[in-house]
């Protein structure tokens, strides 16, 4: 984590409150390597946690009020932590709120406390900044208190969080991510289950690059709904209890967009694991041709990618592996956002400028790049 970050919230803090902080606690944003619109059709996903973070600097104070301020917008938030914090006007703050509600929920109650918040997570790439701010409240509260929750219980926690303050319906990626990552391992998870295996990407030679599209696309069909009935209505048609039942045998029972929309899900389901499996021995090659394919068919089938989108994935694929490139797609939900690549470590900086510079030529969009390599999830700072 860059240090100019703790920097950032001292300076803050000593402004606001006079002093410096006591805890920090720290929880990362996240990019999905492979696994895209099957986490609500009983698929596997394969997140990464990245190197920029969501930061609390906290001190405990007298009293019962919690005082919160945050360095993005300079806005202070302030509630009662003697009972549960009551959803409020402040979009970022319900983040927290909620993550702390539901962890005094599970028996870890905080004291009253002043505190600044720091994020470096990107705001609007789809990196899960939200998350990042939940897991972090929730960190903060077993800084405080000195107990502690089972890493995937706090991520079940943050998920509620922001169902019921933020009012977001988010699947249970972002925080399981954030929550559970580990340092140079990505997270293979089990959305049917919500079971975990850490993939190891020790290799330092390799790392990942976000290229924000810097554009959405809204849809007046309601795309994102539209597609779940689909999946849902293609499952009814085949008399399926899962996704996980179905083989490409199925398909001949299907036509039209529930035929697409299947053909994208039993593809991913086959295509997450075996990914996981090509990136933990090393074979960067075959990983990438998984990432390829997985964009070939979220922009053929299940047809959710875009034309910027579509433009950065075939810049990567026309640099190619000579010049470091293995494999690319787009990430997230679609229409606009980011697209993940996977490539030499020391070819980033020559990639990350053909890139930027083909796809202003071709879009008339300036893109905004970040790499990272696989970071460590939501974790109390020692300072």
């Amino acid at each position: 984590m860059d240090k100019r970050t703790l920097e950032i919230v001292n300076k803050a803090f000593t402004e606001t409150f006079g002093g410096e902080p006591t805890h920090y606690v720290a929880a990362p944003g996240r990019v999905n390597i492979i696994g895209e619109h099957v986490d609500y059709n009983d698929g596997f996903v394969l997140p990464m946690a990245i190197d920029y973070y969501a930061v609390i600097g906290a001190r405990i104070i007298e009293g019962t009020t919690a005082k919160i301020h945050t360095t993005f917008n300079g806005d202070l938030a302030e509630f009662d932590v003697s009972e549960q914090p009551p959803k409020g006007n402040r979009a970022w703050a319900n983040y927290i709120k909620g993550a702390i509600a539901y962890t005094m929920e599970k028996g870890i109650k905080p004291p009253a406390f002043e505190a600044v918040l720091c994020s470096t997570v990107p705001v609007g790439g789809g990196l899960s900044s939200s998350a990042a701010i939940e897991v972090a409240a929730s960190t903060l509260c077993e800084a405080l208190t000195g107990q502690h929750l089972d890493p995937s219980e706090k991520a079940l926690v943050c998920q509620k969080a922001e169902h019921n303050y933020a009012g977001v319906p988010c699947g249970i990626m972002d925080q399981f991510i954030s929550a559970c990552g580990k340092k140079d391992h990505l997270l293979l998870l089990d959305c049917r289950d919500n079971s975990t295996k850490y993939v190891p990407m020790t290799d330092e030679s390799v790392s990942i690059l976000i290229i924000n599209s810097n554009v959405s696309h809204s849809l007046d069909d309601g795309g994102y709904e539209k597609r779940r009935q689909q999946c849902d209505d293609a499952k009814a048609v085949l008399d399926l209890k899962s996704w996980r039942d179905a083989s490409k045998s199925h398909l001949a029972n299907l036509e039209g967009d529930e035929l697409k929309r299947a053909r994208h899900i039993i593809g991913e389901l086959k295509r997450t694991p075996e990914c996981a499996d090509a990136i933990a021995a090393g074979n960067w090659e075959e990983a990438g041709k998984h990432m390829y394919a997985s964009h070939a068919s979220l922009r053929d089938d299940f047809e959710v990618s875009c034309e910027e989108l579509d433009v950065i994935v075939a810049i990567a694929k026309s640099i190619g592996i000579e010049g470091g490139v293995y494999g690319c797609r787009m990430t997230g939900g679609g229409f606009g956002g980011c697209a993940v690549c996977l490539l030499e470590t020391e070819k980033v900086e020559a990639v990350s400028e053909i890139i930027r510079k083909e796809y202003t030529a071709k879009t008339q969009q300036n893109a905004s790049l970040f790499v990272s390599r696989p970071a460590q999830g939501a974790h109390i700072l020692q300072i």
